[in-house]
């Protein structure tokens, strides 16, 4: 039997560890799900275990390259971003790999915003709200300045994608994607790195950057498969809907954050907007995606317990409630307009925990409209898909229709879109076959009429 031509795709989240083999028509042929437990850094906050993840990355490629089915042709990596792996002139990792939500020094804070601006100035050239150590660049910074032997013996610092990629090609690099998402590093004004990145010593510690469709050779003598740059998952995420649409869109990716990302606004943030949690992006061919984010997948979730503790249910029942027209317009005439958090109402107010769980999606759509909105505005964009948990809820669809009567509303269903976009983004380097057109289902939600 013919060995089925793959790409191998490592998805790497903070939670669960993934390799898909997909085959020419981006079907799954292989799938490898791993779980670590996490270590600690020299102050006893927990990280990532990076030499578990390492050897998984290699035992896994073992795996599937002994496995006479498949022929391995490329190999890519997408994984959660404002992560930086420290390497000394050998390669090897100097530090752990430090948790985002690590509790950032105000003092290094005030240090840092003062010397270049002030917050709302820096912010606003690199898109970057003032998030502490979610700013990936501030990382280094605290490592000059807490740690300066340490940071003398860094030859690179390496956003995680691109360190499990060098891990395989042995090369170095950056790549737009990483860069580009809230890391303080680069000037959105400019289109290229921050001053400060020159001035604190930063820049001669990144590697060259490269095109994120980059694909380069493998480090292994006799090997004939590629590898690709690596990309942050978001940015990942979002390249089957630009390499199948060229309407103008916003995807609304929704999970624990729902995500509004608008491929077609490149203006640069404001005040307002930075206030708001909004930001910008670089996607894959190094524009701008100007994004704002609501803490809604989390929100529903908690509210959902505080319904079904009230009403005695169960939560599993609200996975699939059906959306009612009539509901909908009781609510308009019977509930306070002026609170916007579902959290502030009295639940003694509702008929039924049903009547309840309309008002909370509602209240979240409301929140939505507004969200989108500041992304939305004064561009072209005449579509919203929206991926993830919320694009299975018939409630949230139906009101967010009637919400942007406007727009074309779809939930798009894609298994694994992360993965499906580090795949695409490489296609030519793998696959014989043209760009496939299909791998996304739109379901289309129209203004649903009321009854009277």
């Amino acid at each position: 039997m013919k060995a089925i031509p793959v790409i191998a795709i490592f998805d790497v989240g903070k939670t669960n560890k993934k390799l898909f083999l997909f085959d020419e028509n981006y079907k799954i042929v292989f799938e490898r799900s791993a779980r670590f437990t996490e270590t600690v850094d020299e102050d006893g906050d927990p990280c990532e275990n990076l030499e578990s993840l390492r050897l998984s990355v290699f035992d896994s490629l073992r795996e599937v390259f002994r496995n006479p089915a498949f022929e391995i042709k490329s190999i890519n990596f997408a994984t959660y971003g404002a992560s930086f792996v420290y390497i000394d002139e050998a390669g090897n990792p100097l530090a752990p790999l430090y948790n985002y939500l690590k509790a950032y020094p105000e003092e290094l804070t005030e240090q840092f915003y003062n010397t270049y601006g002030g917050k709302d100035t820096f912010s606003n050239l690199t898109a970057s709200p003032v998030l502490g150590s979610l700013n990936s660049g501030m990382q280094l910074y605290r490592i000059k300045y807490q740690n300066p032997e340490l940071f003398k013996r860094i030859k690179y610092a390496l956003h995680l994608p691109q360190y499990l990629s060098y891990l395989i090609s042995g090369e170095v690099y950056s790549d737009l994607t990483s860069i580009g998402c809230h890391t303080n590093l680069w000037d959105f004004t400019k289109n290229t790195y921050h001053e400060w990145v020159k001035k604190e010593g930063i820049f001669d510690k990144l590697a060259p950057i490269v095109p994120s469709n980059s694909v380069l050779t493998a480090a292994f003598p006799g090997s004939n498969y590629g590898v690709g740059a690596g990309f942050h998952d978001s940015s990942a995420a979002l390249v089957p809907y630009l390499v199948n649409f060229h309407e103008p869109f916003i995807l609304l990716s929704t999970g624990t954050w729902c995500i509004s990302l608008n491929p077609f606004n490149s203006s640069p943030l404001t005040k307002e907007e930075l206030e708001n949690d909004c930001l910008c992006y670089l996607q894959y061919e190094g524009k701008p995606v100007k994004a704002s984010r609501l803490f809604s997948g989390y929100e529903h979730e908690q509210q959902v317990k505080r319904i079904a503790a009230h009403f005695g249910t169960d939560i599993i029942t609200y996975r699939s409630v059906p959306y009612d027209s009539r509901i909908i317009d009781e609510l308009a005439h019977k509930t306070q307009t002026d609170i916007t958090s579902f959290g502030e109402r009295n639940l003694s107010d509702f008929a039924s925990d049903i009547e309840a769980y309309h008002q909370l999606v509602l209240d979240l759509v409301n929140q939505q409209y507004i969200a989108t909105n500041r992304v939305l505005k004064g561009t072209p964009v005449k579509r919203i898909f929206v991926d993830g948990g919320f694009s299975k809820n018939s409630i949230f669809m139906n009101l967010l229709a009637l919400a942007f009567p406007e727009l074309e509303v779809f939930a798009a269903f894609m298994a694994q879109a992360t993965a499906v976009g580090a795949a695409l983004a490489i296609h030519k380097s793998w696959n014989t076959k043209p760009l496939p057109n299909d791998i996304i289902e739109l379901k289309y939600y129209s203004v649903v009429q009321h009854q009277n």
